[in-house]
């Protein structure tokens, strides 16, 4: 039952379908611009939750050094507005893998339609919040380009 709650795999990454409720929009039923980061950050846990890595079995040590992800940066694009009862998919694609840091393109369509476009820059953290080199199973299962250096994963 959980992996039908968490999406499925799709080529290249990752897809989480979200129904719009009335507490995600404003009074015009329109999906209030912060809630646009809640749909980001399930498809992104559910990203994570579909390749083996849970946020409990990460800071359980399950991959080594107990570790974490934090959004480091994101850059949002917010194209066109979704409305109560859309049905919206959320995909997540890794972009770039460094040491410390995992890059993520996300979208949120309608349909075929293009609602919200997000680069999102994930470090890799302790449980104190000091960066730490990603552990190479972790790295394996997210795929995506590997970067050539620290540098090149941050840009």
């Amino acid at each position: 039952m959980t992996d039908q709650l968490s999406g499925r795999l799709i080529e290249g990454g990752h897809r989480l379908d979200v129904r719009v409720y009335f507490e995600d929009t404003d009074f015009s039923g329109v999906v209030y611009h912060a809630r646009y980061l809640h749909f980001l950050e399930r498809g992104r846990t559910d990203f994570l939750r579909l390749h083996g890595i849970g946020h409990r079995a990460l800071m359980d040590g399950a991959f080594g050094e107990p570790m974490a992800f934090a959004v480091r940066s994101m850059e949002i694009d917010f194209r066109r507005p979704a409305r109560i009862d859309d049905i919206l998919g959320v995909e997540t694609r890794t972009v770039l893998l460094g040491g410390a840091r995992v890059v993520l393109q996300q979208r949120i369509l309608c349909g075929t339609e293009v609602l919200v476009e997000a680069k999102v820059k994930v470090a890799v953290v302790s449980p104190d919040g000091r960066p730490r080199r990603m552990p190479p199973a972790v790295a394996e299962r997210l795929g995506g380009p590997a970067a050539a250096d620290e540098d090149a994963a941050a840009r």
